[in-house]
């Protein structure tokens, strides 16, 4: 079918527009899409309307895209979008060129991270702390129920990945978050209860900007919920360079989504000596407790002053 022959498959009436958009959506919801996805569908031709496009006509969306300072990750979006919306109608069209470019991705220190969770309110800190340590993303972590926690054997499973990552489960968790999760409300059959993604995105919004100005530190505004998978990815290969096992951790199935966090854990570390750790001295079991919990290790002990020795990594 040609592209004259294309057009008029289709009535440009805008009414009727609507209504197969609204048709198609709710095909991606009952072929088994995330919401995460149809909704990103739902953005991208919601915008291309928004800016005078006519999604019966390809060379209409063309012309609005060209006119657009988007990046190349953006107009990718755009384009699959109005691609599968066109599969859905029985169409196809020819995409414009465009490059992607991966963009290095910022890792704050741990230090930043800490004191983000610190001046979080609930329920946003538990739900940044278990990004932490699990590297899931917003959505996996968000869609959680209460029967993949464990709380009492310190097990979380993810078992609602997203973008076809790999099912995973979660052991080595730290006293800090378990309590954390144990102090959630059970107010339904999920984790996080009746938060969505939108109520932490705005508790998080305000956090790092109130956090910003009081600790003076302008970088906190960077973080965001996937900074929190890049540094836990880039530490991970940092104390074990195993990049099965960072995959494995991650749920990547492709190895060359795991390859990013060798050039950040050599470009972070590269200017370092190998062995740098902060140390810390226990007096008592319960101080050693809360070292091992935040990831120190005992090193040695006991001397005069009862004090035994615990470090790690910077």
């Amino acid at each position: 079918m040609d592209t004259v022959a294309e057009n008029n498959a289709v009535t440009g009436d805008e009414k009727n527009i609507k209504g197969k958009l609204l048709e198609f959506h709710v095909k991606m919801k009952l072929r088994g899409y995330k919401d995460a996805t149809i909704r990103l569908n739902q953005s991208a031709l919601n915008t291309l309307i928004n800016k005078g496009a006519d999604l019966a006509d390809s060379e209409s969306v063309k012309k609005v895209i060209s006119m657009q300072s988007w990046s190349g990750n953006r107009i990718r979006n755009v384009c699959n979008a109005y691609t599968s919306f066109l599969l859905y109608l029985g169409l196809t069209w020819e995409p414009p060129l465009y490059t992607v470019i991966r963009k290095i991705p910022f890792i704050p220190t741990e230090q930043e991270i800490d004191d983000l969770v610190a001046a979080a309110p609930h329920p946003l800190a538990p739900f940044l702390q278990l990004l932490k340590e699990t590297a899931m993303r917003r959505g996996e972590a968000i869609l959680i129920p209460w029967k993949d926690v464990d709380l009492e054997r310190k097990i979380i499973m993810c078992n609602c990945p997203e973008k076809g990552s790999n099912t995973r489960i979660f052991s080595e968790l730290s006293g800090k978050l378990l309590n954390m999760l144990n102090n959630l409300p059970r107010e339904n059959d999920l984790l996080f209860g009746t938060a969505t993604e939108g109520i932490l995105k705005n508790q998080l919004c305000r956090t790092r900007q109130r956090l910003a100005f009081k600790l003076g530190n302008p970088r906190l505004t960077n973080i965001r919920f996937h900074t929190l998978r890049h540094w836990k990815a880039t530490m991970l290969y940092h104390y074990k360079p195993d990049i099965l096992e960072v995959a494995e951790f991650l749920g990547h199935k492709d190895l060359e989504n795991t390859r990013l966090y060798i050039q950040l854990e050599k470009s972070l570390f590269k200017n370092l000596p190998n062995d740098q750790f902060m140390t810390k001295v226990a007096h008592s079991t319960e101080e050693a407790c809360k070292l091992i919990e935040v990831g120190f290790e005992y090193v040695t002990g006991e001397y005069d002053d009862g004090g035994k020795i615990f470090r790690k990594r910077k």
